[in-house]
């Protein structure tokens, strides 16, 4: 089923009634963080230091995105593999984040982070960084500028297609899939 959603999320009755295999079109704020601003944003946490945005109700995306060409805001920009946030990521859903959008399988304490704090985990089509670019409509560095294609990057997002591969009840779609494969096989 096709879903449209508005991050941050308002209201998470939204994201409760999505479900592992939805495609979903995300409009609006998106940050992206991979490994070094993760181990940073955690050092930070730790630490007792603000965190350099909030997460409350919005989405990270992890990826780093190639220079921009010319009249472009953004170059390619193709989701990393999620399992190296998989030691940060239950800290900060229970800090509120509400979606992760990478590649790949997550840990069970990722799971379980996304079932107690109703979040999301979506993936977005490994090998389609220029595709997906074109659904960012404005890009600028937030925080960790010295981190290069690692630095967080506020995205403005339109309709950037995504499915549910974990929903908030846990259920998971590369599970569910393998389990309907071998028994067509």
């Amino acid at each position: 089923m096709d879903r449209y959603i508005e991050v941050p999320v308002k209201d998470n009755r939204i994201l409760e009634e999505l479900r592992a295999g939805d495609y979903v079109y995300i409009t609006g704020t998106l940050y992206t963080a991979r490994d070094a601003a993760h181990k940073r944003m955690y050092e930070a946490l730790a630490a007792g230091e603000p965190l350099p945005i909030d997460m409350k109700n919005n989405m990270i995306y992890y990826m780093g995105p190639s220079p921009a060409r010319e009249g472009r805001v953004i170059g390619s920009a193709g989701p990393t593999t999620a399992s190296r946030m998989d030691k940060y990521a239950p800290a900060f859903l229970d800090l509120g984040l509400k979606g992760m959008i990478g590649k790949g399988k997550r840990s069970r304490a990722v799971i379980d982070g996304i079932v107690k704090n109703k979040a999301v985990y979506f993936a977005a089509v490994g090998g389609a960084g220029a595709l997906l670019s074109k659904r960012i409509t404005a890009s600028r560095v937030v925080a960790y500028e010295d981190l290069g294609t690692e630095a967080i990057r506020e995205l403005r997002v339109e309709n950037f297609p995504v499915i549910v591969v974990i929903d908030t009840k846990g259920n998971n779609l590369y599970e569910t899939a393998a389990k309907a494969y071998q028994k067509k096989g």
